[in-house]
């Protein structure tokens, strides 16, 4: 293949223009790691920015973007939705980068070789903590969320129930250092869904994480397993971190910490100004989503009527409850303060990720297509909660560059800067908005013009592009 610098002076000795593969025209590039903001053409050549100019370029496919942003495809650090269906709702939200970070997989390899050549967006996970506890005790693969079913099959009840010996302990951490060096962008740990982990255990995971150089991203412990207190789960992974070296992720702020979370941040912020190296992110929704059967429902005495049913969007009660937590399956969790939600999703140091979960037909929570969009179009257009550049840096450049120094291919992603990979995305500032419903989830977000994954259109002129696959996986580099 050769260089767009070869084909160009070609083209110029020969008198002739040089047209790029794809040139954007007169948008509004916004880049969140040099500041620019301003009317510029951008070149594509090979999948790889070319030229982000004030000049005149040609292109052999012109887009007008004259009122359109173009800024970095955004980089999702927790999605579950690692599938064809969910990913195309992900691209149509503005998402080139998915990644399986919170729970993971196990063995990341096989999760690796499912996606190769049938991803329409880049993809990776971490090595699971949970999936390596159901491979030790059961010998059950798990490379995906949707395989943590309760049923006998895979014996996930008591491979999240079992307190381990220090033996099984051992042999435990092998399995997720396996999984890291075959290509997991760190360790996932999800803690709330593994209540037989005792304390030694998860510090031994983080012990593990910081001897290979590598982040623990965690759903923190319930905190009914800790005196009642939402903070303590947060005191016992940043203890954690400190102790052990280890790089910290803590997920979905606003759903564990939820009326906590003005504290947490003073906690968070507090031990990243002491030398802890940790980050979080929230997703802009007042209601989470997991399966009911999950250790997080056992001996659960909240308000059913806050339970909604994915399958149906019925809310549920006590019978209902019990009757659908025994079948299996994805539920939606109301009940959280719009408030302190809006607080976190204007915070500028607290990441934009969805905790997307697979779409089961025309069901899933709202947040796995809408996510970005809401962001964009209601906390910064309709509500002012933060400033444009800075809800694009929580999307695309801040979550690079909690990997980049794992994955090396991050380094050229989240900057629209000559060079760097062309996943860009160009929308409609005074349009773009979610559409999902928690009754009528499976609706793709307005005002997402194009999406372009190494180059190559996977939304063009606001509609999903058929049979395009540029996603490629997003590995560590661990020596």
């Amino acid at each position: 293949m050769k260089s767009v610098l070869t084909v160009s002076l070609t083209a110029l000795l020969a008198g002739q223009a040089f047209a790029y593969d794809v040139v954007l025209l007169g948008g509004r590039v916004m880049d969140p790691e040099t500041g620019l903001d301003a009317v510029r053409n951008v070149a594509i050549e090979n999948g790889v920015i070319a030229a982000v100019s004030g000049e005149p370029l040609s292109g052999t496919v012109r887009i007008q973007a004259s009122g359109l942003v173009v800024a970095p495809g955004f980089i999702d650090l927790h999605a579950h939705g690692q599938d064809v269906r969910s990913n195309r709702f992900q691209a149509a939200d503005g998402v080139t980068t998915a990644l399986e970070c919170e729970i993971g997989t196990l063995p990341v390899a096989g999760f690796l070789e499912s996606r190769a050549g049938n991803a329409p967006i880049h993809y990776g996970t971490t090595a699971g903590h949970l999936a390596a506890r159901v491979k030790l005790l059961t010998g059950a693969d798990m490379i995906d969320l949707t395989s943590a079913s309760a049923s006998s099959a895979t014996g996930l009840e008591s491979a999240t129930k079992m307190a381990l010996s220090a033996e099984q302990v051992d042999r435990l951490g092998v399995l997720i250092e396996e999984g890291v060096r075959a290509g997991g962008l760190g360790i996932g740990i999800g803690i709330t869904y593994v209540p037989g982990a005792e304390h030694g255990e998860i510090f031994d995971v983080f012990r593990t994480a910081a001897r290979l150089g590598v982040p623990v991203f965690t759903h923190m412990r319930q905190e009914r397993y800790m005196g009642g207190d939402l903070l303590a789960p947060l005191q016992e992974v940043l203890a954690n971190a400190a102790a052990s070296g280890a790089s910290l992720h803590v997920v979905h702020l606003n759903s564990s910490l939820a009326e906590k979370a003005r504290t947490a941040m003073e906690m968070i912020r507090g031990a990243r100004a002491n030398g802890v190296d940790v980050t979080t992110e929230s997703y802009p929704y007042t209601a989470g989503s997991t399966r009911l059967e999950s250790a997080l429902f056992d001996d659960y005495e909240g308000d059913y009527s806050q339970l909604q049913w994915t399958a149906t969007g019925e809310r549920l009660d006590e019978e209902t409850f019990h009757e659908y937590r025994r079948q299996g399956g994805w539920v939606i969790i109301h009940g959280r303060n719009e408030e302190t939600n809006a607080w976190i999703v204007a915070q500028p140091d607290i990441m934009v990720a969805s905790d997307g979960v697979p779409f089961v037909g025309q069901f899933s929570h709202p947040r796995s297509a809408g996510t970005f969009a809401r962001v964009l179009g209601h906390y910064v257009r309709e509500r002012g909660d933060l400033q444009l550049m800075t809800a694009l840096k929580k999307m695309t450049l801040d979550p690079a560059r909690r990997l980049e120094q794992v994955a090396p291919a991050l380094r050229r992603k989240a900057r629209v800067q000559e060079g760097m990979d062309a996943d860009l995305v160009l929308f409609d500032p005074r349009t773009i908005l979610d559409r999902a419903t928690y009754l009528k989830p499976a609706q793709t977000s307005a005002g997402v013009a194009h999406v372009l994954v190494s180059g190559e259109f996977v939304v063009r002129d606001g509609n999903l592009v058929e049979g395009v696959f540029p996603g490629r996986a997003i590995v560590s580099a661990i020596d």
